[in-house]
């Protein structure tokens, strides 16, 4: 298990990141999403509620250059699922799940995004919450290590998460020139019961020049009712 407090706060840019997990107590699903950016573009951002989920929006819509990889839903609601992803591959997963296809065959459909020479990773998580039960599914496409001719896919899923515990995977490595891309299986870290502490440490984890956005939620796993919380930079 790392700190997750450490991994951030040791890496400037992490870029977008998801943590999927269940609170210490046991009594709550968890998750968190969280963006960066480098470019005016993509630091000139914030989540709004959109329904039951969140999405993206230009704080100063004058000063939107290409909205095409940053104007999204990170998070969307179908039924008793909640996906978290960091970009439209969430409306992909909606509406081919909606279809009885499953989170996979959803993915299968997309791959990393097409901003050469990054080639972001499209990461994505999918949690279901029903009859007191939580499980939960993680999933990267990435360039074959720079190949845009290669996507590489992989799925992580994660059955009677013990309590505490949670995932965190996230676009980058580190800060770089192209960025490289994530690399390995999502790290193992603590997950608190407290919803508002869990979010505080991770946004004062990240870095101070490159956050945008935090987006908190804790579902009550025996009810599916949930609170959620968002942070943006740009107020």
């Amino acid at each position: 298990m790392v700190s997750i407090e450490k991994e951030l706060k040791e890496n400037s840019y992490p870029g977008r990141g998801i943590i999927i997990g269940k609170s210490k107590d046991g009594s709550k699903a968890v998750t968190a999403y969280f963006i960066m950016g480098r470019s005016e573009n993509s630091r000139n951002r914030v989540f709004v509620q959109d329904g039951e989920g969140i999405r993206t929006q230009a704080f100063d819509p004058s000063k939107l250059s290409d909205p095409s990889l940053i104007i999204y839903a990170p998070v969307r609601v179908l039924g008793n699922k909640t996906i978290v992803t960091n970009g439209d591959q969430t409306d992909t997963i909606y509406e081919l799940m909606d279809k009885q296809l499953t989170f996979e065959q959803a993915l299968r459909t997309r791959e990393f995004e097409p901003d050469s020479p990054n080639y972001t990773p499209r990461i994505s998580g999918i949690m279901h919450v029903e009859d007191g039960k939580f499980n939960y599914a993680m999933s990267i496409l990435k360039s074959d290590n720079g190949n845009p001719d290669s996507c590489n896919r992989y799925t992580f899923a994660y059955e009677n998460c013990p309590a505490g515990e949670g995932h965190f995977i996230h676009t980058y490595m580190c800060d770089g020139n192209p960025l490289p891309s994530f690399s390995g299986e999502p790290k193992l870290i603590e997950i608190s019961d407290n919803m508002q502490e869990f979010t505080d440490m991770l946004w004062n984890s990240l870095n101070e020049d490159n956050k945008v956005s935090l987006f908190v939620r804790y579902i009550d796993i025996a009810t599916g009712k949930y609170e959620s919380t968002i942070v943006n930079k740009n107020k």
